[in-house]
């Protein structure tokens, strides 16, 4: 049945029908604006759960694909005719989306934590309007990343992310939320340069397909993930047209490596791979909470996601080849951002430093370059995207209440908010990796994945669980059993809108761990051949 319905163009773009409801309400009717917000983010999450549950678990490959041909250009051929040239080159662009095991849990947790956030926002106290129509952009543009199947499609959803955050972070945050949104803009443009750069080295060379006398250089991914992989259908042209085309510049491992680089820049900003965690600090600390719960918990992961996408499963060889060097960031991510966090005083500082930390275990997992990797990196992403959503949910109900996240300001607050107080416990014994709890889970396979071939640095990033076991106890019960403050026996505990987030997300990191194939059964459908084309790409001279 979903195969006539275009499913995936309507999880990406119900949001617009928000904002074009948004477009003809008053602006002073706040009450209004908020419900159409938060009830239109509620559209893709109901698609996106059909979406999961209609999964052909036992098909490998894209579901659900969508093409349509969107961007054809033809050069000058008048021009080329005068210069000799028997051959016409063409550049062609689709509007093309797929989702498979890597795409379908993202896909989701996107949609979920877009949704938590949008209940967390009734705390905006002002433009409303402006905030909502921001806030559906932004979703369109995270849900589009994950379904993209073609580059220039893929870069266009990716920058659609940063005008609306920017916008978000500068207008709705802290007391220097300019400075957190110019930081912001700065570093993940860079990023999106590098990136924008690769992408074209791609679609010229290893996105090129031969029609007759024509040439095609395409931004379809599954044209490029070919040509990567029978990377002699650059030479094999056929004698005219071999002789006429250049040079296969994609065949000299000098080049290669390059792009990998590019992209492993791009995708380590977003991230972000530490030294260019910077700008997200700021972002965690500056930006308001429901904002903060997208950003830690989606946008970080559109990095991982770039990375093992392109970066890994179009240069396997590459990736191998600096695997060390892989490792090593992810180690230094998790033991910099732990030893940070033992040391910070202020509550959200503490969740920074501690994504900054979790994300390293991503970058430990990728470079095991395996399927248990691949799945472990995976299930890092969604559990550290549904734990710090959950947390900074936390964060803004408190921040209401005391105005404050500073330890020395809050405590005692077990007795006064007993239900948020739970919930803050469950959340800091899923990120400290308690089992039975989806953080337990994730890095139980990432480390696993990685320990045979790198076992010094594997104990090494093992040291981290040990940290976060110290600064998220440290934190957290500071906050619900340290000395109570005279003004904490007058908190109210979470009101349903509250409550309603914080036990859904709860629900679903309690589902993960403690049955984690409703994550794994999807992913097997992509890792089996990606495994295989890992696995073989050394003995095939890679790319």
């Amino acid at each position: 049945m979903l195969d006539q319905i275009p499913i995936l163009s309507l999880i990406v773009f119900t949001p617009l029908l928000g904002v074009l409801a948004l477009l003809f309400v008053p602006r002073h009717n706040g009450r209004l604006i908020q419900w159409i917000g938060i009830g239109t983010t509620f559209l893709p999450l109901l698609l996106s759960a059909w979406l999961y549950a209609s999964f052909d678990i036992a098909k490998a490959g894209d579901q659900f694909a969508e093409t349509l041909r969107w961007i054809h250009v033809s050069l000058n051929t008048e021009l080329l005719e005068r210069l000799g040239s028997v051959e016409t080159y063409h550049v062609q662009f689709d509007y093309a989306l797929a989702a498979d095991g890597l795409s379908l849990p993202l896909v989701f947790l996107t949609a979920l934590v877009a949704s938590m956030a949008a209940l967390a926002s009734v705390t905006i106290k002002k433009r409303f309007k402006t905030y909502f129509i921001l806030f559906l952009l932004l979703e369109t543009g995270m849900l589009g990343v994950f379904l993209a199947r073609d580059l220039f499609l893929f870069f266009l959803f990716f920058e659609i992310t940063l005008v609306p955050m920017f916008f978000l972070i500068g207008i709705y945050g802290l007391y220097e939320r300019e400075k957190a949104a110019n930081k912001f803009l700065v570093y993940n443009g860079l990023g999106s340069a590098f990136m924008l750069i690769a992408f074209l080295i791609l679609i010229s060379t290893a996105g090129m397909t031969v029609e007759g006398s024509s040439f095609v250089y395409s931004g379809a991914y599954d044209t490029i993930l070919k040509n990567m992989q029978d990377a002699a259908s650059f030479a094999n042209l056929g004698p005219e047209l071999g002789q006429s085309f250049p040079n296969p510049f994609f065949l000299t491992e000098g080049n290669r490596t390059l792009v990998f680089f590019l992209l492993l820049i791009a995708f380590g900003i977003k991230l972000p791979i530490f030294p260019f965690h910077t700008w997200m600090l700021r972002v965690h600390t500056e930006a308001p909470p429901p904002i903060v719960m997208i950003h830690s918990g989606v946008l970080l992961k559109m990095g991982a996601y770039g990375l093992l996408k392109f970066g890994v499963f179009l240069f396997p060889s590459e990736a191998k080849q600096w695997a060390v060097l892989i490792a090593v960031l992810g180690v230094v991510n998790i033991l910099y951002g732990a030893a940070l966090a033992f040391v910070q005083k202020e509550f959200k500082l503490i969740l920074a430093y501690s994504s900054v930390s979790h994300m390293g275990i991503v970058l430990l997992a990728t470079a095991a370059m395996n399927g248990i990797g691949v799945q472990g990196a995976v299930f890092q992403m969604v559990s550290h995207g549904l734990i710090s959503a959950l947390m900074f949910l936390l964060v803004g109900s408190l921040y209401e209440r005391t105005s404050s996240t500073q330890l020395s300001a809050m405590g005692g607050f077990a007795k006064s908010m007993p239900f948020m107080s739970g919930m803050l416990l469950i959340a800091g014994m899923a990120s400290l990796g308690l089992p039975g709890l989806s953080g337990f889970v994730s890095e139980l396979l990432a480390f696993l994945s990685l320990f045979d071939a790198m076992p010094i640095l594997t104990a090494v990033g093992c040291l981290g669980i040990i940290l976060a076991a110290v600064y998220v106890l440290r934190g957290v019960l500071a906050i619900t059993f340290g000395p109570p403050k005279e003004a904490s026996l007058g908190y109210k505990d979470a009101r349903w809108i509250e409550a309603v987030p914080m036990i859904a997300l709860t629900a679903f990191i309690l589902l993960i761990g403690i049955y984690p194939a409703v994550l794994s059964e999807p992913l097997q459908t992509t890792i089996g051949g990606i495994e295989q084309w890992l696995a073989g790409a050394d003995a095939n001279g890679g790319g």
